[in-house]
C-alpha cells in the first residue's frame, strides 16, 4: 500500500518518442535499435516508411496534446500538479526532462507510461530508462514512481467500445452480422511475451470491449509491427496474414481496433492505415480502422484516477473484469527481460 505520508509534487508522461523532421529519422532509428545488431539495410527500409509522412512521427505531438489535456483536468479537479513530458528515444529525452524538473524543485513525481500492458518493453524497460535518466542527472534527480498498468480500467475500455460501435453502425445492416472485429497489438518475441502477462491482459481487454458492444460480433486478436530476424519466433498471426485468411473465409467487412496502443502514432498510421488497408483492398475487404483513445475525456480522467489512487490510498482502484487492478508500485520482479543464452554458460 502507498505510504500516505509521501508527497508527490509533479507528474511526468513517459513515452517512446519519434522524429519530428526528416533529418531526425535515421538518428532516431539508431537510438531505438542501439545494441541490437539491426542491419543498416533494415534501417533504410524503415526510413522510407517515415518519408511517406514527411519524416514526422505523430507521437510527440499526440503526447503534447495528452499532457495539455491532463494538465487542464488536474487544474480543474486536482491534485494541481505540474505535468512534464519525457521520451525514451527522442527529444524531449527523459534525462533532460528530469534535469528541468530538478531545476524546478521537483523532488518526487508519478510517471504515466504510455503503455497499457505489462511486458518488458512496456513496463520494466521504462523503469530502467527512468533510473538511467536519474543517474545521468545525479543526486538532485527527483524520485519517479510509475503508475500501474491500466489495460482493464473503464476509462480505457469504454471509449474503445463506443468507437467500435460507431464503426459497426457504419456497415450496411445486411452485412453487419457477418463483420469481423480484429484487434491488433504490437507483436513481441516469444521470449519476451513469456516473461509477462502481456497476452493475458490483451485478451482480457479484448473480451471487456466485446462485452460492451451493442451487438455480438466475432473477434480475433492478432499482431502487427514485428521486427527482428525471421528465424526469431514472435507472437502471431500477423495482421496482413490474418486478412488473407479472413478473405478465404468469405469475410468482407473488418473493423480493426488497435487495442495495443493509446494513440495513432507511426505503427498505426503506417502498419494499419497504409499496409493493412492496402492488403484489405486487394482482398476485397472493407477495412474500418477504429481510432485509439488519444485524448478522449474518459481516458484523460482515467489518468487522473491513477494519480489519485497513489496519493489517496483509500480511494477506489477501478478495474473491469476478473483480473483486478495491477499491484502498485510494480513488484520488484515484474516483467523481467528474457533469459539470454551465453556461449559457454
Amino acid at each position: 500500500m502507498t505510504d500516505p505520508s509521501i508527497i508527490y509534487d509533479a507528474v511526468i508522461v513517459v513515452s517512446f518518442g519519434g522524429p519530428e523532421r526528416p533529418d531526425d529519422v535515421m538518428p532516431f532509428l539508431e537510438n531505438v535499435t542501439r545494441g541490437r545488431d539491426v542491419p543498416r539495410e533494415r534501417l533504410l527500409e524503415v526510413e522510407k516508411n517515415y518519408e511517406l509522412f514527411g519524416g514526422v512521427s505523430p507521437i510527440n505531438e499526440q503526447n503534447r496534446r495528452l499532457v495539455a489535456a491532463l494538465q487542464t483536468v488536474l487544474r480543474q479537479q486536482g491534485p494541481d500538479l505540474p505535468v512534464y513530458f519525457g521520451n525514451r528515444n527522442w527529444d524531449p529525452y527523459l534525462a533532460d526532462t528530469l534535469r528541468q524538473m530538478a531545476d524546478d524543485g521537483v523532488e518526487r513525481a508519478l510517471a504515466f507510461v504510455t503503455s497499457a500492458y505489462s511486458s518488458y518493453s512496456g513496463c520494466r524497460q521504462y523503469l530502467e530508462n527512468i533510473e538511467q535518466a536519474r543517474a545521468a542527472v545525479g543526486a538532485r534527480a527527483p524520485v519517479i514512481e510509475k503508475l500501474r498498468a491500466f489495460w482493464n480500467h473503464p476509462g480505457f475500455i469504454v471509449p474503445m467500445a463506443e468507437a467500435v460501435d460507431g464503426a459497426l453502425a457504419a456497415i450496411p445492416a445486411e452485412r453487419r452480422s457477418d463483420a469481423r472485429l480484429v484487434y491488433t497489438a504490437h507483436s513481441l518475441p516469444l521470449g519476451l511475451a513469456r516473461t509477462s502477462d502481456y497476452e493475458l491482459q490483451l485478451r482480457d481487454a479484448c473480451g471487456l470491449v466485446a462485452l460492451r458492444l451493442s451487438q455480438e460480433i466475432s473477434w480475433d486478436l492478432v499482431y502487427q509491427s514485428r521486427s527482428g530476424p525471421p528465424t526469431q519466433p514472435w507472437l502471431e498471426p500477423d495482421i496482413l496474414d490474418h486478412l488473407t485468411a479472413l478473405a478465404e473465409e468469405g469475410v468482407r467487412d473488418v473493423v480493426n481496433l488497435p487495442i495495443g496502443f493509446i494513440s495513432d502514432h507511426m505503427e498505426v498510421v503506417f502498419d494499419l492505415d497504409t499496409q493493412a488497408r492496402q492488403r484489405a483492398s486487394e482482398l476485397g475487404i472493407e477495412f474500418a480502422r477504429v481510432p485509439t483513445v488519444g485524448t478522449h475525456p474518459a481516458f484523460v480522467q482515467m489518468i487522473r484516477d491513477l494519480i489519485v489512487e497513489r496519493i489517496e490510498p483509500l480511494s477506489a482502484r477501478r478495474a473491469l473484469g476478473n483480473l483486478g487492478p495491477r499491484p502498485m508500485p510494480c513488484a520488484p520482479d515484474c516483467c523481467p527481460p528474457p533469459q539470454r543464452h551465453r556461449p559457454g554458460g
